[in-house]
């Protein structure tokens, strides 16, 4: 299975802010994480999109790689946090207020989806387990208590 990595490293974001969207992106194809990076409002998007183009870019170089964009995806991205920079705001009476501009580390990896041949006999096919489906499952727990006033 071939798999592509892509670091960012030093971006001026916090690594919370960088989550939300790495969040979003997380399991999907690689064209709709491009499309969704593409039109989420957060400015770390960009970054991001250029760090999952890195990886497809480093996947398809490796020896063996079919080059089929269309089967990658998503397999893992976290931001860790970086270094921060603090700096001083001057503040009201001489008071100073410290300022920490954060950084983070960006990291995408991509993976091509196995192909799964299933025969039509296959117990793990689709057909397996529907007997329960659309039945209301019972619970363990106790009756409800009736209340005593009758009306």
């Amino acid at each position: 299975m071939i798999e592509g990595r892509a670091t960012a490293r030093y971006v001026r974001t916090s690594a919370q802010k960088a989550k939300l969207v790495m969040d979003l992106i997380r399991g999907q194809s690689v064209d709709r994480a491009l499309a969704t990076l593409r039109f989420s409002q957060k400015r770390v998007a960009g970054h991001i999109s250029k760090v999952l183009r890195s990886a497809v870019a480093n996947a398809e170089q490796k020896e063996g790689s079919a080059g089929d964009v269309d089967r990658m995806f998503v397999s893992r991205c976290y931001a860790d946090q970086g270094p921060s920079m603090k700096r001083i705001r001057p503040a009201p009476m001489g008071r100073a207020f410290r300022i920490v501009k954060r950084t983070a580390h960006l990291t995408v990896h991509v993976e091509e989806r196995p192909e799964a041949v299933a025969a039509p006999g296959d117990p793990g096919s689709a057909g397996a387990g529907s007997s329960r489906r659309g039945r209301k499952r019972r619970s363990a727990r106790r009756p409800r208590k009736r209340s005593n006033a009758r009306g």
